[in-house]
């Protein structure tokens, strides 16, 4: 009697395994059959899986390392406060700010760290004989030569020759677009650009381009200099200073022969420059100056014994 009991709860085991393991069979045909149907060029089981996309890795950008010289002035908290929120929106950008200073001052060196910005703090006092007096015009004497070289020192002194970098020269008081920053990493060994409100004119600089060549320039001061252009309308590669490490600035140039001698140095000239800023047909840096402030009213009261709180930072 017990013999047939466990007969038969051993066939009705079996017989319930045998009706599980062909409805899943019959799950497994119709899933087969449903994707055959939407995909008859991919004929097969439904869990076979595609073979993993290549994404290709992409190289690092460049980083460019933009020297700015500053010096001491009513406007200069202003003018570096405008222009750091423009580079909070960079990645890949490191920013070498030099005074024309004795010593670093606590103004500029508390804007730095809130910043937030990857930056070094440089100082370097320009010679007295090069020095503009209040009254001089600003281009009587080339401006800002002593701290530009001291950020070149940096960058030779800091960063290995193979590093993939640009230098850019940004004056504190000139206003830039985003795109100028792509332009500058698109740069193959060194580029220019027009740059907007300089020279006494609309812009100045590389006017008629193609892709790659620059076939007219747009100045009215000294059409013959090798390159006529504005400091912020160029960008190098970094391997050029370590190629050239004599390349420096100099205030002994003549009028308007900044840019050209420190680019000529390089080993570069006209046919050796790529244009940007949409083949030359785009204005992305303007070479804007703040307006001296007026403090007059400033002075009549500190004459009356009534001057404003020296904990203000302005």
């Amino acid at each position: 009697m017990r013999l047939c009991r466990n007969m038969r709860w051993k066939l009705l085991h079996n017989c319930k395994a045998f009706l599980v393991l062909n409805l899943l069979v019959l799950i497994m045909n119709s899933l087969n059959f449903m994707y055959s149907c939407n995909h008859p060029d991919k004929v097969g089981l439904v869990l076979k899986h595609e073979p993993p996309k290549v994404i290709p890795v992409q190289a690092a950008q460049p980083i460019i390392y933009a020297v700015t010289p500053t010096y001491a002035r009513w406007t200069q908290k202003a003018d570096l406060v405008r222009l750091s929120q423009t580079l909070m929106h960079l990645d890949h950008f490191h920013w070498i700010v030099v005074e024309d200073a004795t010593e670093k001052s606590s103004l500029v060196a508390r804007l730095l760290q809130k910043s937030g910005l990857n930056y070094t703090h440089l100082n370097d006092k320009t010679e007295v004989n090069f020095k503009l007096k209040d009254t001089d015009p600003n281009w009587l004497l080339p401006r800002g030569v002593a701290q530009r070289n001291k950020g070149l020192d940096w960058i030779r002194q800091n960063l290995e020759p193979s590093t993939n970098g640009f230098l850019y020269f940004m004056d504190d008081d000139n206003t830039y677009s985003l795109e100028v920053f792509k332009e500058i990493r698109s740069t193959k060994l060194a580029s220019v650009w027009p740059v907007g409100l300089s020279g006494g004119l609309k812009f100045e600089g590389p006017t008629a381009c193609t892709s790659d060549k620059v076939l007219e320039w747009y100045t009215a001061w000294k059409p013959e200099r090798p390159f006529p252009l504005d400091m912020a309308g160029f960008t190098v590669h970094l391997k050029l200073l370590f190629q050239y490490p004599k390349a420096i600035y100099s205030n002994r140039v003549a009028r308007g022969y900044l840019e050209s001698d420190f680019l000529t140095k390089l080993n570069l000239d006209r046919s050796k420059v790529e244009p940007k800023g949409n083949q030359c047909n785009e204005i992305l840096v303007w070479h804007t100056r703040t307006e001296k402030a007026k403090m007059k009213q400033e002075d009549k009261l500190i004459k009356m014994g009534k001057p404003s709180s020296p904990l203000m930072e302005v």
